[in-house]
């Protein structure tokens, strides 16, 4: 009776294993171009602690590997090149959870799933989170609970809020309309075919914003941010139609100086 109730036991235990694990990458090493359940759950891992705020999609482009090297930075790994070799992998396993079967299932019904942040893993109760549109009503999650947010048609709420950091990382302490004047650049990079097509794959191209390569992107922006991008985004360009701006005070670059100036806001020369 007794080896019955433990093989009974043994055998339960096999069965609730994969719910009672957390996913753990497989042995390959992930870096740009990759693609799969290993790049889905790096994703999902990374945006969890908010480093990521692209699409969870399984697809190892630009915006993983900023978002992978500004981890590894803020984390003080040895390596801060952007590849997800073991030391990465632990340490992204022991700062986060990853729940698969929830991940893919949001990705099955939303294919732009890019909200996995902050999660309790396993929780039957948590309902799946509504697909972004463009149309103009989405709710924001705040301290005082969800509150109605006005985004203009053809952005994401994804796309505002990385503005937002970016606006916040590279433009705080500026006034206001140096503010909106650098949500305008990136907007008016959108439209510029010399650039990215899509507001994540701007701000994260190498070498574009400082604010990303000293990892301040990830830093929380407030209001005043946010009401400059949502400013620009409906039509007040400060800039004059700028795709460049630099501090020339703390400028090194030759290249820079060459383009031609429109106008200065607060301590940034913007230029087309």
């Amino acid at each position: 009776m007794v080896k019955y109730k433990i093989g009974v036991l043994f055998v339960s235990l096999l069965l609730l294993w994969p719910s009672i694990t957390s996913h753990g990458f497989s042995e390959q090493i992930i870096q740009k171009g990759a693609t799969g359940d290993d790049v889905i759950e790096l994703q999902a891992r990374l945006q969890y602690i908010g480093y990521y705020e692209g699409a969870i999609d399984g697809v190892y482009g630009w915006g993983t590997y900023w978002s992978v090297r500004n981890f590894q930075e803020a984390f003080e790994l040895e390596s801060i090149d952007g590849i997800v070799g073991q030391k990465t992998k632990d340490m992204l396993i022991n700062a986060t959870e990853y729940d698969e079967q929830y991940v893919k299932q949001q990705m099955y019904q939303n294919e732009d799933f890019n909200y996995y942040g902050g999660r309790q893993s396993n929780d039957a109760s948590d309902s799946a989170p509504a697909p972004e549109s463009e149309t103009a009503n989405e709710e924001q999650s705040t301290a005082d609970g969800p509150q109605a947010v006005n985004v203009p048609e053809g952005f994401s709420q994804n796309d505002i809020q990385l503005m937002a950091r970016a606006v916040y990382a590279e433009g705080r302490g500026e006034p206001y309309n140096g503010q909106v004047a650098i949500a305008a650049v990136i907007i008016n990079r959108l439209d510029n075919p010399d650039f990215p097509d899509s507001i994540s794959g701007i701000i994260y191209e190498p070498l574009a914003f400082e604010a990303v390569a000293d990892g301040q992107i990830n830093m929380q922006p407030n209001e005043e941010a946010r009401q400059a991008v949502l400013d620009a985004v409906n039509g007040w360009d400060p800039s004059g139609g700028a795709i460049y701006y630099f501090n020339p005070d703390t400028a090194t670059s030759d290249w820079i100086w060459s383009r031609p100036q429109i106008k200065r806001i607060g301590k940034h020369i913007f230029m087309k």
